[in-house]
């Protein structure tokens, strides 16, 4: 293995505990860790509107976000991938029909995050950042990302077979399914970071809990499974730590890094 220069974390059941926040222990660690000399990326599937709250404080160097459709290195985005305003109403209108008129759809942008929810957000999780509420009418901007709450599992299928074009995946915490552009992964942000940071993917030490991370761990130098993950991340992570409430990624970086 190459020695580390980047270091990326997944957020919601890695970097941050059950209660949506970031332990004083890993916060003074990964502040360590900056001082060392290692770039401090974020790897998450929420859009970046919904987690404005960590990196105003954070300041990472590096950003996927909205499960690799937007990818920035400091204030600079390298790449974004786009449904066009006539694919996402397609796409919307597709899920309603084969879902049900009433199931809840979110859709990141480059400016906001829009949800037909049911119960606010911010009762559900109060670090989550503000989501416009639309009904999805004629809707006038084009997606990175698009989310379907989808209960049952035949309804689901039926929708991932009609968009087997796209790159879509469940969330491990939920009935939510998310849909990117065809080969818009966390992977493929991966290699555009690396490839405009001079990086070797071996050069990349990733932590992750659920299934969008099994292909970001798989590819890096070192890929550490959070002890909460589920199996399937642990089955090809290189190292598994402690989890997410037990400040696992400050502990392997404490006893392996630092």
């Amino acid at each position: 293995m190459k020695s580390p220069k980047i270091l990326l974390f997944d957020l919601d059941g890695t970097l941050l505990r059950d209660d949506k926040t970031i332990s004083e222990y890993t916060w003074e660690t990964l502040s360590k860790c900056r001082r060392c000399g290692y770039l401090i990326g974020i790897s998450t599937s929420r859009s970046e509107q919904n987690c404005l709250n960590f990196l105003r404080e954070m300041k990472p160097n590096i950003l996927i976000s909205s499960g690799g459709a937007l990818v920035r290195i400091n204030e600079t985005i390298i790449c974004s991938s786009t449904f066009s305003i006539k694919e996402t109403n397609s796409f919307i209108a597709s899920a309603r029909e084969l879902c049900g008129t009433d199931c809840e759809i979110t859709v990141d942008t480059l400016d906001a995050h829009y949800w037909n929810y049911k119960t606010d957000p911010k009762e559900q999780d109060k670090s989550w950042g503000d989501s416009i509420y639309t009904d999805f009418k004629d809707f006038p901007y084009e997606a990175l990302k698009i989310c379907v709450e989808i209960p049952d599992s035949h309804f689901a299928q039926k929708l991932c077979d009609h968009f087997a074009d796209l790159d879509s995946q469940r969330f491990s915490d939920g009935d939510w399914y998310k849909f990117t552009k065809s080969g818009i992964t966390k992977e493929k942000a991966i290699l555009a970071i690396c490839e405009a940071c001079h990086v070797d993917v071996a050069e990349i030490i990733a932590f992750g809990d659920d299934y969008t991370d099994i292909g970001m761990l798989k590819m890096c130098g070192t890929g550490v499974a959070m002890g909460n993950a589920i199996q399937e991340v642990k089955d090809i992570a290189d190292v598994i730590t402690l989890s997410n409430e037990e400040d696992g990624v400050a502990a392997y970086l404490e006893k392996c890094l630092l």
